[in-house]
């Protein structure tokens, strides 16, 4: 964990930092546009109310991206609990499974209710001023992740798709479960947003997208794929080919590696995800996909320095 101001030594401390000063920061190598989602940054840790929006623009800009998935957690205030991670779903995602004590639980429930409060209530103009700084920065939001959970009411959907058009985004990504996509659908047909469903790695949870099967009955939905690469793997499946079959139905990628039979994540090249395959696909056949990093393996460095080197590893398959 990073204070600000330790934060900022490290960003400063940086070799050869883009700026985006002069306009749109360009992360694209050889036609595949490249970028993060910023759940990547866990380690910018925030107190309760804290505004993280601009140490995760100055993450993005000391890593030359110029787009994005903009978690909705860098946006909100951050839950009281004690022992809560720095993002993740554990207050208002899909698929939380901590086990926790009786007084935690209390808190824990009371984070719900206080944050779902605030998304009711903060207006379209906090989103849009959010909006406005990344766009100052040079950084184009491309889509909004926000886990619709089970216990989302329908005016929290609501307030959800009401954030992705005060963000102006193309997609509103989710880790949902089937019966909460089959809720959120008409919301986003009433609102022109596309939704696309993140992949759990646990193929045998019927609750959870993970399977080929479950993307189908997704599209069915009038949904679209947010393809984890490396989830995909860990579920014993072919990433590359997959894509190659259903590239129409995904909008983006998250490129993470994981070793097969649910193994852990691994720096990139160290895993079983077919990383170099699947970019150099996407540029061979000129597709539209975006390949977002999703930082989740144990670094030795920060997230600013392990993004990076994340980055420098797609670069480099795309340059050969």
């Amino acid at each position: 964990m990073y204070s600000r101001r330790g934060f900022g030594k490290i960003v400063l401390a940086a070799t050869a930092l883009p700026t985006a000063f002069g306009g749109p920061i360009d992360s694209s190598v050889n036609g595949v546009r490249l970028g993060a989602t910023t759940y990547s940054f866990q380690d910018l840790r925030r107190t309760t109310g804290e505004d993280n929006v601009g140490d995760i623009i100055e993450a993005l800009t000391a890593c030359g991206i110029g787009e994005i998935e903009l978690y909705s957690a860098n946006l909100e205030p951050a839950p009281a609990a004690a022992m809560k991670p720095a993002f993740g779903p554990s207050y208002g995602g899909a698929g939380a499974r901590t086990v926790l004590s009786g007084g935690q639980l209390g808190i824990r429930k009371m984070d719900r209710e206080n944050l779902r409060r605030w998304r009711l209530t903060t207006t379209a103009s906090h989103y849009e001023a959010i909006r406005r700084r990344f766009e100052d920065a040079g950084i184009h939001i491309f889509a909004y992740a926000l886990d619709f959970a089970d216990d989302f009411s329908d005016d929290e959907i609501e307030a959800g798709f009401q954030q992705a058009k005060a963000l102006s985004v193309e997609i509103l990504a989710t880790s949902t479960t089937p019966a909460m996509a089959r809720r959120v659908a008409p919301f986003a047909v009433r609102h022109g947003i596309r939704v696309a469903v993140h992949n759990s790695a646990n193929a045998r949870d019927p609750d959870r997208f993970a399977t080929p099967e479950s993307f189908a009955k997704a599209v069915a939905m009038n949904m679209r794929i947010n393809l984890d690469i490396g989830q995909f793997t860990a579920a014993n499946y072919d990433a590359a080919a997959y894509i190659g079959q259903n590239h129409e139905n995904i909008t983006h990628l998250h490129i993470s590696d994981r070793k097969r039979n649910l193994g852990a994540h691994e720096p990139f090249g160290d895993g079983d995800t077919p990383v170099k395959e699947v970019l150099v696909l996407i540029r061979d056949n000129k597709w539209p996909l975006r390949a977002f990093v999703e930082y989740e393996y144990a670094g030795m460095g920060s997230s600013v320095e392990e993004v990076r080197k994340c980055l420098d590893y797609m670069r480099a398959c795309l340059a050969s």
